[in-house]
């Protein structure tokens, strides 16, 4: 009686059909409650700022609101920015008390050097902002800026994404906006020949300017 030979092929296909007949509902039961990253020893804030850097971004920590306006005016002076577009009322109630110039016009902003924006968090862990089209500067300004200010209180900092649409989720309940987005630095791609290229889309500059829970 001749037994054929079981080739390396057929054992690995039994031991797979083997698994597939003894798999459990979940076979991973403790996945979801492993860190996916180490615990930072650092403030979020700290963190953050590194990250935030680590990106290109550009990381101010304000300490008021007149600190606030001093590195504003210190940005417009770096870059010559002459038409900066804030859309957002309290932003805009802000800056007016300083007596600091801005657009307001959200129909031709096609020459727009600058636009400053809220978020709805900022993330530690990799640097990134997290804005939605709730509030009236949208994805339009973040986009469309050649340099994209961010003007941010300290509560909005979060350790992980996770955590920044869990602080969304408590403030808009089941009226998620329909529209959320994660920025990491300002806009880039590689090239073919592997160089990083700046602004292939979105802003040439991000710049976050991270200011108390004053206003």
């Amino acid at each position: 009686m001749n037994i054929r030979n079981t080739t390396s092929k057929e054992r690995m296909l039994k031991k797979v059909r083997q698994a597939l007949l003894q798999k459990s509902e979940n076979p991973y039961p403790d996945l979801e409650d492993s860190p996916l990253y180490m615990e930072e020893d650092e403030p979020s804030d700290v963190t953050f700022a590194r990250e935030l850097n680590a990106v290109s971004g550009n990381f101010m920590y304000c300490d008021g609101e007149i600190a606030l306006v001093e590195n504003l005016i210190a940005v417009v002076e770096k870059h010559n920015i002459r038409k900066i577009h804030v859309w957002e009322p309290s932003i805009q109630q802000l800056l007016q008390h300083y007596g600091f110039p801005f657009l307001t016009n959200q129909t031709d902003f096609s020459d727009i050097d600058a636009g400053i924006t809220s978020c709805e968090a900022l993330i530690a862990r990799n640097g990134s902002i997290l804005i939605s089209n709730a509030n009236m500067s949208g994805r339009v300004l973040s986009i469309y800026s050649p340099i994209h200010i961010v003007i941010a209180k300290a509560s909005k900092i979060v350790m992980d994404i996770k955590h920044g649409m869990a602080m969304m989720k408590e403030k808009y309940g089941n009226q998620l906006p329909s529209m959320v987005s994660v920025i990491t630095g300002p806009g880039r791609t590689t090239s073919i020949e592997n160089k990083l290229i700046i602004r292939a889309q979105g802003p040439k500059s991000l710049y976050v300017f991270l200011i108390e829970d004053r206003f």
